[in-house]
């Protein structure tokens, strides 16, 4: 089965996200739990989630992805910022916790001057504080395009911080396919020798989920801005192989184009016109 969805707004609910989602011809959605820059989340209305799990047990819905707040940066050199991630994280697994299977994708962090090496450890140590034998929620890394001192740029930075966590079956990757070009992984000419290398030093089986992007700058430029599906350096022909990759074929994909509702709609009607399965 073809898992295709685009990044939703959570302000109406989780009911009206489902239905959006099924209305759009999507099978699952993306979403922020809180604003995309921080701040106090909306308390959670119980009666909602109650028929959202409905929507997902009469649809073919069966995951969700939330997105972290681009403000987490667990690698900072300041104390404050750190802990102000660290509590926004961990509010947003005990939220998820009342969710029905999902994952939680943030990006890593920057380490603003102190080194990767330094980061690294930050972050291990934040996931090893939070991360429980009895959590239910996925905990996905993003690849990066490698702007400035962001971390995760190579799947060796992200391998570094997955070894130094201890209960590290709770976390994996998402795989961004704008990031992962920009950062100089060349899906388009060579996507067999990038999922070649992804399996080498992380492992296939940490790859839980795929951001389906264009890319506006392309190959190697370190600029992360998404396009939409077929209009940018990736293009249409590499998407179509990268969605019937035998090894990304049975993932979830995850829309985040520069788009509206109607917009998404019309990009999974072309992707699964696309998909052979």
């Amino acid at each position: 089965m073809f898992t295709i969805g685009a990044h939703l707004s959570v302000n109406k609910g989780f009911e009206h996200m489902g239905l959006e989602a099924l209305s759009i011809d999507a099978n699952t959605f993306q979403f922020f739990p809180r604003s995309p820059r921080g701040g106090k989340a909306k308390a959670l209305d119980f009666d909602d989630i109650d028929a959202f799990c409905e929507v997902m047990d009469d649809s073919s819905i069966d995951v969700i992805l939330a997105h972290a707040p681009y403000v987490i940066n667990l690698a900072s050199k300041s104390e404050k910022t750190r802990d102000n991630s660290f509590e926004i994280f961990e509010d947003d697994l005990k939220r998820l916790s009342h969710l029905p299977n999902n994952m939680y994708n943030f990006h890593p962090g920057s380490h603003v001057g102190q080194g990767v090496d330094t980061g690294i450890e930050l972050i291990a140590s934040s996931l090893n504080n939070i991360i429980s034998d009895d959590l239910d929620t996925m905990i996905l890394l993003e690849t990066m395009a490698g702007k400035g001192t962001e971390i995760g740029r190579s799947f060796d930075e992200l391998e570094g911080i997955i070894e130094l966590v201890e209960i590290d079956e709770k976390v994996g990757v998402c795989l961004d396919t704008c990031h992962v070009y920009d950062a100089g992984y060349d899906i388009v000419n060579d996507l067999d020798g990038v999922l070649d290398e992804f399996d080498d030093v992380i492992g296939l089986k940490r790859l839980h989920a795929v951001h389906l992007n264009d890319s506006v700058h392309g190959f190697s430029s370190h600029k992360d801005r998404h396009a939409c599906i077929g209009d940018g350096e990736i293009g249409l022909d590499a998407i179509c192989r990268i969605i019937n990759h035998d090894k990304l074929k049975d993932l979830p994909f995850y829309l985040e184009t520069p788009n509206d509702v109607e917009g998404y709609k019309n990009e999974i009607e072309l992707l699964r016109g696309l998909y052979t399965g």
